[in-house]
């Protein structure tokens, strides 16, 4: 099948690329110019230079193909680079969306993320928002559409930003304590949140087989691993993964929330208000979209873990 593929240069999307060539696919991906670098050899991938806020460009790298999937997804916005959420995971995906029915491209898959419609929408982030607007969207086109929901998503990074070795590189190799965050007054069950990681390569395998499978059409699949650690124990996962000790410490989202508000719009700082409050509100899966579409999921254990040792 021939595939155009936007957003494809990330840690999900280079799993994403290999697994759709390893299945015999043949690629068109979006990158732009200076990206070539972070796109894989191979000769059934070919690189389209453009920019996802050009139509052009996109009508470009979907042109002649069977199915579109789009991957573009920002944890922080960088507002002076025109990376926000409004501009990357709705106007991005809605072009697209829009250029895929025009050319008859047909299928469509989308790279949404779990837990985005958990909190009201009075209290929904940007991130929540946007993508949300995506699905709506996709789901009102005329395309043959298949949503994927991943809760956070781990596995060795290919030298690109990853959730453990983010989280190993700001918390378990600082010399400060790890925080365990908690809402409220009471420290009683600081850092109890609860998450579900799920692996690269699981859901690499779930775009790749969800493709050619009639039955995904008009389907929404939650992505989670079998494994639902609270925080405090990821993070002591991750500092015995790395060969070190930690000490952690209970921190209130009262007092964090403000000091994420200002500095939070700073790269350097680990954290933004929404984050920590998407957070705290856990991510876990009420449903099992990996067993739906037949595959084993990995468990977050020191096994999958072990690229942290040279991390």
């Amino acid at each position: 099948m021939k595939i155009g593929i936007i957003g494809g240069t990330g840690f999900v999307g280079s799993y994403i690329i290999d697994a759709l060539l390893q299945a015999g696919h043949e690629l068109r991906v979006l990158l732009r110019p200076g990206s070539e670098h972070k796109l894989t050899s191979h000769p059934s991938c070919t690189a389209i230079p453009g920019d996802v806020a050009n139509e052009t460009d996109i009508r470009d790298c979907l042109s002649g193909t069977e199915a579109a999937i789009y991957l573009i997804g920002i944890l922080r916005e960088l507002p002076q680079q025109g990376i926000t959420f409004d501009a990357m995971q709705r106007r991005g995906a809605e072009r697209s969306i829009g250029i895929a029915e025009e050319l008859g491209v047909n299928r469509f898959l989308l790279m949404s993320a779990n837990g985005i419609d958990s909190a009201s929408p009075d209290d929904q982030t940007p991130y929540q928002t946007t993508k949300l607007a995506a699905e709506d969207r996709l789901k009102q086109s005329s395309l043959q559409w298949t949503i994927f929901r991943p809760s956070v998503i781990f596995g060795p990074p290919r030298g690109r930003m990853e959730f453990c070795t983010q989280l190993k590189a700001e918390l378990i190799d600082s010399p400060l304590p790890a925080l365990l965050f908690f809402a409220g007054v009471s420290p009683l069950n600081a850092g109890g949140f609860r998450l579900a990681p799920v692996h690269v390569e699981d859901v690499a395998a779930a775009f790749t087989t969800a493709l050619t499978r009639e039955e995904t059409i008009g389907q929404t699949y939650a992505l989670c691993g079998p494994d639902s650690p609270s925080w405090k124990e990821i993070l002591q996962a991750l500092a015995t993964a790395s060969g070190k000790s930690k000490l952690m410490l209970p921190a209130p989202a009262l007092i964090l929330e403000p000091v994420a508000a200002v500095l939070g719009r700073f790269s350097w700082f680990p954290v933004t208000r929404d984050q920590l409050r998407m957070l705290l509100a856990g991510n876990t899966c009420s449903d099992d979209g990996l067993t739906r579409l037949g595959i084993a999921a990995r468990p977050f254990d020191q096994a999958n873990l072990s690229y942290l040792a040279s991390a």
